[in-house]
């Protein structure tokens, strides 16, 4: 259980099913597992995954129930990645119960790693063999052929001295994941007097009337903490979601914590970053007419009297490298003591038109849908980019709202019965 008991779990119900409706299973080490039907020397690959984003806050039904409500599956996963799990695995008892000769192997491969690292698509493909061509059904319809790429990173400096002010901030604490937009983050003030508690109180009403931003103060003994309230969504559309971590950071920009290193570790994160969504302030605004702007998202922060770690998530332009803009962060970075670590980089994904598997599935999805598919580019990333000749397709389709990473995420029922009719004539036309 590399990824912890849950995924597991998951991992092994999934193989069950697929073993119960008649298929070939493989569960390699607890890294990933894999569903194959037809025979051939070639696969086409499909590749999904089991695990999910922490739940967060504010659900209307619990997370992890799959309730059924309005025509609609609500839960964790629902859209991301679940739904589409099972679809393509029902997609292939069609194909299966149908009887359909096929000239390549099918295989579902599922992985249990993709919202972190990716570990287990690298453990997977030492040990098994590359599919030829397939898609994830991970993201949005009609066609995603270009995915930015995905840059994380840390931001941390050491802290020395307190800087002697009357108002000493202790700790900042926020978020859950680099690709999430944090919905909650707080601050830990030690104040020297009742005097200096009512004007961080002060401050932080005058700054809620005017930014008119979610924070409450809850006072203790000698203490006052902060709290942030954001608005969840995923880290490709931190437009869509309200940063509680950036929001606090400008408040702290506001008042008197003495001018040490805490205090300029503030001030560059207010100056740099802000509220931003596209890097303007860090000199990193980089865009191309195929994937557009780059994008930004202030993911998860951890501050302490001995430091911070402020951890980041870039989709950045298919024609720019990850290199590209570290080190232009760097150049920002000179003379602040901020250093870069834990540096991990997803190159962008580019599929041409022309290529035949896209032929096929703008096919599939013209004669199911009746309408003309388009090419589009998402800063998300999928497990397309683990192979060659393959794209994300699907599951939301054009004009949905896009759930996954927020608070009650749902897929409907007919939507999830019409996904299935797409995946089954898909992976049939690629492996017929």
């Amino acid at each position: 259980m590399p990824f912890g008991r849950g995924v597991n779990e998951a991992l092994l119900y999934y193989l069950g099913l697929a073993d119960k409706l008649g298929f070939k299973t493989k569960n390699v080490d607890g890294y990933a597992g894999h569903v194959e039907f037809g025979e051939g020397e070639e696969i086409i690959g499909v590749l999904v995954h089991l695990d999910v984003v922490p739940e967060g806050d504010g659900w209307t039904y619990p997370p992890y129930s799959g309730q059924l409500v309005d025509n609609r599956i609500y839960g964790r996963g629902a859209i991301d990645d679940k739904g589409p799990a099972v679809s393509v695995l029902y997609g292939l008892k069609a194909i299966k119960d149908a009887g359909l000769k096929l000239s390549r192997r099918i295989r579902i491969i599922a992985g249990l790693d993709e919202e972190s690292g990716w570990e287990c698509m690298e453990y997977y493909f030492k040990h098994e063999e590359k599919p030829v061509a397939g898609f994830s059904p991970d993201a949005e319809f009609p066609i995603i052929n270009s995915e930015k790429g995905i840059l994380i990173f840390a931001l941390q400096k050491s802290f020395s001295g307190t800087g002697g002010a009357d108002i000493e901030l202790e700790s900042i604490r926020g978020g859950n994941r680099p690709n999430m937009v944090p919905d909650y983050c707080e601050a830990v003030l030690r104040c020297c007097s009742p005097d200096k508690s009512e004007y961080v109180k002060k401050k932080l009403a005058e700054y809620v009337e005017e930014t008119h931003f979610k924070l409450q103060a809850e006072e203790r003994p000698g203490e006052v903490v902060i709290k942030s309230y954001g608005i969840s969504s995923h880290g490709s559309t931190p437009e869509k979601g309200q940063n509680a971590i950036s929001q606090l950071l400008v408040f702290m920009d506001r008042i008197d914590i003495g001018q040490g290193d805490k205090k300029q570790f503030i001030r560059f994160m207010v100056d740099k970053i802000g509220m931003e969504h596209n890097g303007e302030s860090l000199n990193i605004a980089l865009e191309d007419k195929i994937s557009g702007k780059l994008v930004f998202n202030l993911g998860v922060i951890n501050l302490d009297a001995d430091g911070v770690k402020a951890t980041i998530n870039i989709r950045y332009p298919i024609k720019y490298s990850g290199d590209y803009v570290i080190k232009s962060i760097e150049k920002e970075l000179e003379g602040t003591g901020i250093i870069i670590t834990d540096v991990s980089d997803k190159a962008p994904l580019y599929v041409p038109e022309d290529n035949f598997m896209i032929q096929k599935l703008k096919e599939v999805y013209r004669e199911v849908t009746g309408e003309n598919p388009e090419l589009i580019s998402i800063g998300g990333g999928t497990y397309a980019r683990a192979i060659d000749n393959a794209v994300a397709f699907g599951p939301l389709f054009p004009g949905q709202p896009e759930l996954a990473h927020e608070k009650d995420e749902f897929i409907g029922v007919s939507d999830l019965i019409k996904i299935t009719e797409i995946y089954a004539r898909a992976m049939y036309l690629l492996a017929k």
